[in-house]
């Protein structure tokens, strides 16, 4: 076993865990996206980031592949935590807007803004449909093309592929392929409809290190 401490409380976890399985099993609420039950980690979207270490040592790391050590100190919700998952939100929504997937994260975590480019480029290259087809389908028809802003999936030199079984795995899982909203303009690219009307503390408190993790937040009908 593995003896750590997240959000300062003191834990042992299986030797071999993610930080992400260890806080789910122990029911910290983490967000993922590129994070499939069934698949390999992949940690390509960040959005399950938490915080390790103390002071001015303590960075950022993706949950979904980072495995727990002995002694280590996780913050899942720290205001550091909390500004970059916005942030990432922020960044996915000018890639994939109408994405419900994507504009319910929004709307959970406070996301009332988008302040960048909007791309209209749908696929966030998650990768869960590439893996999704390699892992539990596996035939492996498509895969990651490119590099760097030329980056995509799809089959090689873009013939159809001869192995797909057009069991249409890979868009069950894909966040831009599900439900779809409808705003796609740059003004509105938060859509912000499913938004809950009771806001949580986390902009009215802020306990030390850590902001209100609570999911559904309760510490505000604690009278």
């Amino acid at each position: 076993m593995i003896s750590l401490t997240i959000n300062g409380l003191s834990v042992s976890v299986e030797k071999g865990w993610t930080i992400l399985e260890a806080a789910q099993f122990l029911g910290f609420p983490i967000p993922t996206l590129c994070h499939h039950e069934g698949l390999s980690p992949y940690g390509a979207c960040r959005l399950c980031v938490v915080e390790i270490g103390e002071g001015p040592g303590a960075r950022l790391v993706s949950s979904c592949t980072y495995p727990v050590e002995e002694g280590m100190k996780v913050r899942t919700a720290s205001e550091r935590v909390v500004r970059a998952r916005r942030m990432i939100i922020e960044l996915l929504l000018a890639s994939c807007p109408q994405s419900k997937v994507i504009q319910d994260l929004a709307s959970a975590h406070g996301v009332r803004t988008q302040r960048f480019r909007q791309e209209h480029e749908d696929c966030i290259l998650c990768g869960l449909c590439v893996r999704m087809c390699s892992e539990q389908m596996m035939a492996g028809a498509i895969g990651f093309r490119g590099r760097g802003t030329g980056r995509s999936i799809g089959t090689p030199f873009d013939v159809q592929s001869e192995v797909c079984r057009f069991c249409g795995g890979c868009m069950h899982v894909c966040p831009a392929c599900q439900l779809r909203c409808t705003y796609n303009q740059p003004e509105k690219a938060v859509c912000n409809s499913c938004a809950n009307l009771a806001p949580p503390c986390i902009e009215k408190e802020k306990y030390g290190d850590m902001m209100c993790y609570m999911n559904p937040c309760v510490a505000c009908e604690i009278k």
